[in-house]
């Protein structure tokens, strides 16, 4: 995929971005969180307000003979393997954040070429849940950690004890000794659908077939604040970084609306293709446009009333315009 492409797809995305923010649920404000991160990170111009600190790959996708028992999506169904432009980044809007902070969630953003002008987009980290549950309750979050008042920080975890499960889950892990030897989990609930109208809830993991390898807490501290990239480089100069992509399969009962919602770790799972990230891609490439997961495809549904995941579009099209300016 060329840079002119990948840019005119995102200019498209933001312009839809926008348009969504007319149909977003009038209690919430796209424009307000994207300030409230900018409160919280300080303003860095030309980088986002969220995974500020990250880098361009490239590599490609094909699905296994399974994952059309499950969707019809182009890239789940059709032979691939596809052309992927991704992106490895630290959680925040700090462009310095250190990859060395065993708290702070790693990002992994997917964005698919399938030909013929289709596309579609993953949004993952390394965490299987979100730090909030509603837009409402994340802007007060921000505003409370903006606000540097430990009390008001320390108040909004016993307000919404659901918050409390991103950071335990992170710190109850080691620092990743790789962005290619962590899982990465979609926080929100998909339906998927095959092409015989069979429909199933999931939650996405992409899982290193390497398995997963994290440093000591000493280790950790011996490195450089920003050794992912070095080591990536070298990594990759040894062959592909390889994931499996696995759909969770969700049960009758589960909320669909709450991506701060823990689904227990025995969930039977389904292997429904494999990434290769094969080399790192100017980083040009990323910052030309936006990683959208509500840009899907058919066979593919996101969950209408989960508004986290409705206020992604428009709260990265602001973010997008703002660096672009």
């Amino acid at each position: 995929m060329t840079a002119r492409r990948y840019r005119s797809i995102a200019i498209l995305s933001v312009l839809l971005g926008l348009a969504a923010q007319s149909s977003a649920r009038a209690d919430t404000d796209p424009e307000a969180l994207v300030d409230a991160l900018t409160a919280v990170f300080g303003k860095h111009e030309g980088k986002r307000v969220g995974h500020a600190n990250g880098f361009c790959v490239k590599g490609s996708f094909a699905p296994t003979a399974e994952a059309a028992g499950l969707s019809k999506a182009p890239h789940l169904s059709g032979k691939g393997p596809w052309p992927v432009i991704g992106r490895f980044s630290m959680g925040g809007g700090n462009p310095a954040a250190p990859n060395t902070d065993k708290g702070n969630a790693r990002g992994l953003a997917l964005h698919f070429d399938l030909g013929g002008g289709n596309v579609t987009d993953m949004v993952m980290i390394s965490s299987p849940v979100f730090v909030a549950k509603t837009p409402e309750k994340f802007l007060d979050f921000l505003q409370r950690v903006a606000s540097k008042d430990q009390a008001k920080i320390d108040g909004f975890f016993e307000e919404n004890p659901e918050s409390k499960t991103q950071g335990a889950w992170l710190k109850a892990r080691p620092v990743p000794a790789s962005y290619a030897t962590v899982s990465y989990f979609g926080v929100h609930t998909f339906t998927l659908t095959n092409a015989a109208g069979k429909r199933q809830i999931v939650k996405w993991r992409f899982v290193p077939k390497g398995g997963e390898v994290g440093l000591t807490d000493d280790e950790a501290k011996a490195k450089d604040p920003d050794f992912y990239r070095p080591e990536l480089a070298e990594r990759l100069a040894k062959g592909p970084a390889e994931f499996e992509l696995t759909a969770i399969l969700g049960e009758p009962g589960d909320a669909t609306d709450d991506p701060t919602a823990l689904w227990p770790e025995e969930r039977k799972s389904v292997k429904v293709g494999d990434l290769s990230i094969a080399a790192l891609e100017n980083d040009a490439t990323c910052d030309a446009g936006i990683f959208d997961p509500t840009n899907v495809v058919d066979g593919i549904a996101g969950p209408e009333k989960d508004g986290i995941f409705q206020l992604r579009s428009p709260a990265y099209a602001i973010s997008f315009s703002r660096r672009a300016q």
